[in-house]
């Protein structure tokens, strides 16, 4: 389905190329799958600061500087190979964070031989709350598929033009939903967290998101550009099925 790099790749329904091989679609979901355990487990349990102009020091999650490429790799997923696929690697990231937190509950409650003592330093990295795993796989879920489903309906709406609007517009609903329901879920009437603080962090890292997107927009172009011409085609999801449930290609 590809026709070696060489042209301009041509318009398809996505149905039409269902049993077409793609030379980049598995790297591009291991690279998803790589992101977004590295932001759960590297950067979701650091609160860093940065000092800003004016304002001083203002903490954030340390994870935000990464997760936001997930969505960006999402919308470059829907965009080349469309809708069904970015799906698959969807599901594909969902497996990978339930087992990563499996993994990490039954490794932290394993006791550790007598002369081993970085049991606590183990516990506060790899030591997870329930409530904020079960929020975190929920709003990842939900979010991408927003992301994805929105970003093919546009691409179709548009008939492929302006990109941009359609990465920026499914970056807001989709971390919209993902912030929406996670902080809520992870932090309402939870210790320290007054309802005001929640949707205070909770906004303030929808904005920082969707801002990161934009900053990454040219990037974005040149990926999605290379990958059209190096895989000869540019899939449409017109007749699609969006069922988050399919795995039909």
């Amino acid at each position: 389905m590809n026709n070696g790099g060489k042209g301009a790749p041509h318009a398809v329904e996505a149905g039409k190329v269902s049993g077409g091989h793609f030379r980049y679609f598995d790297f591009l979901m291991a690279a998803f799958v790589t992101i977004l355990l590295l932001s759960n487990v590297i950067g979701a349990g650091k609160v860093a600061t940065v000092d800003l102009p004016l304002i001083g020091d203002w903490p954030f999650g340390a994870g935000i500087l990464f997760f936001p490429v997930s969505y960006v790799l999402g919308d470059v997923l829907t965009e080349v190979y469309g809708y069904a696929r970015a799906r698959r690697v969807i599901w594909a990231g969902f497996g990978a964070v339930l087992f990563m937190a499996f993994m990490a509950w039954v490794v932290v409650a394993l006791p550790p031989a007598p002369d081993w003592g970085n049991q606590a330093a183990y516990e506060a990295v790899f030591g997870q709350v329930p409530r904020i795993v079960l929020a975190s796989i929920c709003a990842f879920w939900a979010g991408e598929f927003v992301n994805s489903y929105v970003m093919a309906k546009m691409k179709v709406w548009t008939k492929g033009r302006m990109l941009w609007t359609r990465t920026i517009g499914s970056t807001i609903f989709g971390e919209g939903v993902d912030s929406l329901i996670f902080y809520p879920l992870a932090f309402w009437g939870a210790t320290g967290w007054t309802h005001s603080l929640v949707f205070e962090v909770l906004l303030t890292q929808w904005v920082l998101k969707v801002g990161w997107e934009v900053l990454l927009t040219p990037f974005t172009y040149l990926v999605v550009g290379t990958l059209k011409r190096r895989e000869g085609v540019d899939v449409y999801d017109t007749g699609t099925s969006f069922t988050p449930f399919s795995t039909k290609l």
